[in-house]
């Protein structure tokens, strides 16, 4: 998939991804507000990726921004739990490349992912989760569309702290203006 400026590709995650996925998730400036199991291993991320092979209700890419040698992967993208009776979808982004960071390629990307899911599944929403504290994330979800639908206090545990996130949704007549 391409973004009309063509600055944007996506494409499906394959097993040559696994080192850039492992050293952006292992990055303490990009994980700061995920929660993985951390430090992530080539060896661990390799059996997570045959598993995911067979689970339709996932779907993860990467986005690359188009440079003078080609495309240059910078992050990762993608829904997960795609509930086909309910039309809706979870979606995540993380932007592993620092150096493209404030370059509004997350925007493009999102944008261009969203018109994708929404058409390819039929989804009625997409929803997301950020933490109280991700500013730049929450930034990024109301300039795409995305609105704040909820808090939800104490709704994860991570590294022995409570954390308070806010979840997000978006809806395809919205998005698409149906």
């Amino acid at each position: 998939m391409k973004a009309g400026s063509n600055s944007i590709n996506l494409r499906l995650f394959n097993k040559s991804d696994i080192d850039l996925k492992v050293k952006w998730i292992n990055d303490e400036e990009v994980n700061t507000y995920l929660h993985y199991d951390l430090p992530l291993c080539p060896d661990r991320t390799l059996n997570w990726f045959n598993k995911i092979m067979s689970n339709d209700s996932r779907e993860d890419y990467v986005y690359e921004v188009s440079t003078e040698t080609g495309y240059y992967p910078v992050g990762l993208i993608g829904l997960l739990n795609i509930d086909r009776k309910n039309k809706k979808a979870e979606f995540y982004i993380v932007n592993g490349e620092k150096e493209f960071w404030g370059k509004g390629l997350a925007f493009e990307a999102t944008e261009l992912f969203l018109k994708h899911s929404f058409l390819k599944y039929n989804l009625n929403k997409i929803y997301l989760y950020t933490e109280v504290d991700n500013l730049p994330a929450q930034k990024l979800f109301e300039k795409v569309g995305f609105t704040q639908e909820g808090l939800m206090y104490e709704d994860l545990i991570y590294m022995g702290r409570k954390v308070n996130r806010y979840y997000y949704g978006i809806y395809r007549k919205d998005f698409l203006n149906e």
